[in-house]
């Protein structure tokens, strides 16, 4: 293996080393399950001696697939599972072809991936020592560990590399595929073995036809990978497994440790997109969401990097809440629809994923498995991509809220892990908007992690109101527009420097009282000194006003110092921006920073701490109100008991 750059290669002629072992498991193997249950007959039904052989079988005309009409009846025979998903066509599909030719190639990278492992460890030596009958019962635990350890690390490997590989096919059909038990530790072959069977068992189950039989192995694969990371977790000898990379030049392929592999495709989107001029009012969520659709634009796929996440000023999650009917999901489509028309004229990969309410389930884990499955789609570095959490006060639980479910939890759990958890890195190449009509529900740490706060209140001036009519009234009338000029109120500019310049005094009573009293006692806000005092005065008068609230504010300020647009053309024509190394770009975007001013500042805190007032006034008025309710209904059923009307 050649060392290149931090990686090493794996060589062609050895993972090429295995296709014949791994051809002859995809067409034959036995295996007894010892962990899993048996949900249907291994064999398929024969014919009668009458009927000729029409129970077709990958023929020996395919690239790399070998004959096997030799091949023993019973056992797992998954080329002829794989082959059975499109009604008995005699010819062999696409579509099958390649997840053959896949799940080949995944075994073969499998078992060099744990030839390297032993060889990197004590394993090979004690494997040596083990056949000479010369392992002693001091070095037998040893030996067991590493085995199992190996085996870990073949069947990640295997399941990550047939996703990675299968990722292109995948379709907008998911299969859940129930649990994944056949996880064997004895040896990487053992272990390969029950991982097959269980997969065999697995396709005849659910997969009817071509896009369930994809969408299948996808599941049984990410399962399997989350079943595997578990165990990983509190096994030992695996630390140079987790410490070392392996790439795979010819695919493009990456091992490192029990981190997931992804395709950098994107996903179709279906969704109906909003210009900007579509969404009135909301002036300053709306000239956010077009800077950070920009902001995107500028990651660097080769250093896999933004200048924006290096300068200050990126905005990796932020909130956005008002009252239903404000306009939250046509943000969402204006954002997802301009970063989709970018990364289509710059030729980038272009992911969105929203998670919903669909990605709660009963199952124990699965909540939290589907949610990190959506991070780390959204966060792939070979992607822009740009997740959503609509409703998330009904999706992640508030803990301590007795009508919080274990699904709900889970989510939360990753989702504050995942945001602003200790291997939280942030490139640059995504956002995540989270979204709600109720954000005094969501878990306090949780909304914290939003860096940034979009307050979606729609239209509220008389103009506003003029030209939403406008806008859905549509063409098909004659009725006159009036004294009125068509969108000029929506002017984004100078709609949004009026917004900002209304933050210059808090608009919630709790958040008046205290600017009010500290200005009494210090005078002016105008140094750092006098800030502190002012947010130490919010921090008496709420709790929950903690160091990462003023992390995100001075977060929101270093955005305000980037408070311009990249310039269209920039966008429009990737030479001129987009396609030039990063220290260029970066160079370019320094040039356009504005210095930050204490009213910038004094602003910035007056909106985060306003919408922080806004949401626990909220919250301690919900609880009030159910605390009402129960003491109603207490003394009426008191009322019931002693008048013995039950």
């Amino acid at each position: 293996m050649s060392q290149t750059s931090d990686q090493m290669e794996l060589r062609e002629e050895d993972i090429r080393a295995h296709y014949v072992p791994a051809a002859e498991m995809l067409m034959h193997l036995d295996h007894a399950p010892r962990l899993a249950k048996a949900r249907l007959s291994l064999q398929t039904a024969e014919k009668s001696p009458d009927v000729a052989a029409t129970r077709r079988r990958f023929r020996s005309t395919t690239p790399g697939i070998l004959s096997r009409t030799s091949a023993p009846s019973g056992g797992v025979r998954l080329l002829d599972r794989i082959a059975e998903s499109d009604e008995d066509d005699p010819l062999t599909s696409p579509a099958q072809a390649a997840t053959a030719h896949a799940l080949r190639r995944a075994l073969s990278i499998a078992f060099t991936v744990a030839d390297a492992f032993s060889d990197q460890t004590a394993l090979t030596e004690l494997k040596r020592i083990n056949l000479e009958g010369r392992l002693s019962p001091e070095r037998s635990a040893e030996f067991t560990e590493y085995l199992a350890a190996e085996s870990l690390v073949a069947l990640y490997t295997f399941a990550n590399a047939t996703t990675f590989f299968l990722a292109t096919r995948a379709g907008e059909q998911t299969v859940d595929v129930g649990n994944v038990d056949e996880v064997l530790t004895d040896n990487a072959p053992l272990a390969l073995h029950g991982a097959l069977w269980e997969l065999d068992q697995k396709l005849g189950q659910f997969a009817t036809d071509e896009p369930t039989l994809i969408a299948t192995l996808l599941g049984y694969c990410e399962q399997l990978m989350a079943k595997v990371e578990m165990r990983a977790a509190n096994a030992g000898r695996l630390a140079s497994f987790h410490a070392a990379s392996w790439r795979v030049e010819a695919d493009d392929f990456t091992v490192q440790g029990f981190t997931p592999a992804r395709k950098a495709k994107g996903t179709a989107l279906t969704m109906t997109f909003k210009k900007p001029n579509e969404v009135v009012g909301n002036h300053i969520a709306k000239y956010q969401a077009m800077k950070l659709s920009k902001m995107l634009m500028a990651y660097d796929f080769e250093r896999k990097l933004n200048p924006f996440a290096e300068l200050g000023g990126f905005i990796f999650t932020f909130m956005g809440d008002g009252k239903p009917g404000t306009g939250k999901t046509t943000l969402i489509q204006m954002m997802a629809g301009l970063v989709h028309e970018y990364c289509q004229n710059a030729g980038y990969p272009f992911r969105y994923q929203n998670l919903s309410t669909d990605n709660i389930d009963s199952y124990q884990g699965k909540s939290g498995q589907n949610a990190k499955a959506f991070i780390n789609n959204v966060l792939d570095p070979g992607v822009i991509g740009f997740g959503t959490i609509d409703d998330i006060d009904q999706l992640a639980g508030k803990r301590g809220d007795r009508q919080s479910s274990a699904g709900q939890l889970e989510i939360t759990a990753v989702l504050m892990e995942s945001f602003a958890g200790a291997n939280t890195v942030v490139r640059g190449n995504c956002t995540f908007g989270m979204f709600s009509n109720y954000p005094e529900n969501v878990d306090d740490a949780l909304r914290q992690r939003a860096g940034a706060r979009f307050l979606v209140d729609g239209p509220q001036t008389l103009d506003d109101y003029i030209d939403i009519l406008y806008l859905l009234m549509g063409k098909n009338h004659d009725i006159p527009v009036g004294a009125h000029e068509v969108f000029s109120a929506q002017e984004i500019k100078k709609a949004v420097a009026a917004s900002f310049e209304g933050h210059s005094r808090p608009h919630e009573e709790g958040l008046q009282k205290v600017f009010e009293q500290v200005q009494a006692q210090v005078g002016d806000l105008d140094t750092i000194a006098k800030l502190g005092t002012y947010l130490k005065g919010i921090q008496e008068a709420d709790p929950r006003f903690t160091g990462r609230a003023i992390k995100n504010i001075t977060d929101a300020v270093k955005v305000r110092a980037m408070d311009f647009e990249l310039p269209d053309e920039w966008i429009e024509e990737p030479d001129l921006f987009l396609f030039k190394d990063y220290d260029t770009k970066k160079g370019m975007i320094s040039e356009l920073r504005q210095p930050i001013t204490v009213e910038m500042l004094i602003q910035e805190i007056n909106r985060y701490a306003d919408s922080e007032f806004r949401y626990a006034d909220k919250s301690d008025e919900v609880a009030i109100d159910a605390m009402v309710r129960d003491f109603g209904r207490q003394e009426l059923a008191k009322k019931r008991y002693l008048d013995g009307k039950i």
